[in-house]
């Protein structure tokens, strides 16, 4: 990770929310996901955003007013900059202008964390790329399911050759985020 300002780099969690925990997504992968959500919030100093999917699907877990489109609790105790909620897949497509609020504080890189590793957080990796953003994706604070006959597993190591080999992102982990912080204070 580039050392840089806390102030000029935003963490990003795109959403952890409850209805993810519904049987019905599938098998996922890394279990720890939401523990080591929790060591970057903890650690973290510099301007926090929080992502919610409002689901218009009428079955959906995610659909606003059920239980599952709260936050999960490893976000209870977060003081973020900014909260909103979006339809798609890319945070810079929500509710909120994402990226006109960032250059309005100045804001040139992200670290990015959260659910789906290969749908939303993917594709905000790669639109913030794309948008000049230095981008860091914490994997290991990620977790995806089962889809078209992949694994969670090979969906998420697909994730990295597509951000990584294709220039949109770096992929590091929660303690490579942490050690970048301890350096810099």
């Amino acid at each position: 990770m580039e050392n840089t300002d806390d102030k000029t780099k935003a963490l990003v969690l795109i959403d952890v929310q409850r209805g993810f925990d519904d049987p019905s997504w599938g098998a996922r992968d890394n279990p720890g996901a939401e523990a080591n959500t929790a060591r970057l919030l903890a650690a973290w100093t510099g301007p926090l955003v929080l992502v919610r999917h409002d689901s218009a699907e009428p079955g959906s877990p995610l659909r606003p007013g059920q239980d599952g489109n709260r936050f999960k609790p490893e976000l209870d105790a977060a003081r973020p900059d900014l909260v909103f909620a979006k339809r798609v897949n890319s945070a810079f497509h929500g509710e909120v202008d994402l990226d006109a609020w960032l250059r309005g504080r100045g804001i040139t890189d992200l670290v990015l964390a959260g659910i789906q590793t290969n749908m939303c957080v993917e594709t905000t990796a790669r639109v913030g790329g794309n948008l000049g953003y230095r981008v860091s994706v914490v994997l290991d604070a990620t977790f995806t399911f089962g889809l078209g006959g992949l694994t969670a597993e090979e969906l998420s190591r697909a994730t990295v050759a597509n951000l990584s080999g294709g220039g949109f992102a770096e992929v590091v982990s929660t303690d490579d985020v942490i050690e970048d912080l301890a350096r810099r204070r």
